[in-house]
């Protein structure tokens, strides 16, 4: 292909300046967010369970957990809606303190 043929092509691509700050970070944001969720549910298919259905639902609800707390962080270092960085601190201090609760119940079952 010869540059006369590429550049209609080339013409048609959108162009990521820095003019266009929020479109990247939110594009960063969301992509983030589904990496991050993709991941998660790869490793709760990959956990070992233990047959213990209590052990097991915490282990899972902690991991969860997590994944929600990975992507409220997302959502206050790339959203813009102060109303959703508001609710992603507010899910961030829950699940924390969910995660803990999972972690002393678990410390206790060795």
């Amino acid at each position: 292909m010869n540059t006369a043929q590429a550049q209609p092509a080339m013409m048609a691509m959108p162009i990521a300046t820095t003019a266009q700050p929020d479109a990247h970070q939110a594009m960063m944001g969301s992509d983030g967010m589904k990496k991050s969720m993709m991941a998660g549910m790869d490793g709760m298919q990959k956990m070992a369970t233990t047959g213990d259905t209590d052990k097991d639902f915490a282990m899972m609800m902690k991991m969860h957990h997590q994944q929600g707390v990975d992507m409220a962080q997302m959502q206050i270092d790339h959203g813009k809606s102060p109303v959703m960085k508001k609710m992603a601190k507010q899910i961030i201090a829950a699940q924390n303190r969910e995660i803990r609760q999972f972690d002393k119940w678990l410390a206790t079952q060795k």
